[in-house]
């Protein structure tokens, strides 16, 4: 609890995965129900049942590539405290080494 409260770990990657699910449902069921329409339709059907093929199709690759690139700042983010903890824990003459590079 120490570690949410003083923001160290992060809550934000779960709430993208949880808007990933929800808006793959809703691009999903978006893209059926423009198809449906479109084969109800009389007049400009065909437009609508390719754009539902599209949304239910590229929908989800662009959604997930979308969430992805959010994730990846926060695995960076990890990476670099992982990293530190590393180096605070090394002994002080190596900890030289880490100080030109963090220079």
């Amino acid at each position: 609890m120490s570690r949410f409260l003083k923001f160290d770990k992060m809550m934000t990657p779960i709430i993208i995965q949880i808007i990933f699910w929800v808006c793959l449902l809703g691009s999903i069921i978006s893209g059926i129900f423009m198809i449906g329409y479109g084969i109800i339709s009389s007049s400009g059907g065909a437009l609508q049942i390719i754009t539902g093929f599209v949304s239910l199709f590229l929908g989800p690759i662009i959604i997930r590539v979308y969430c992805e690139m959010l994730i990846v700042m926060f695995k960076v983010q990890g990476t670099l405290v992982d990293i530190r903890d590393i180096l605070s824990n090394q002994p002080e003459k190596q900890k030289k080494v880490g100080d030109v590079i963090n220079n």
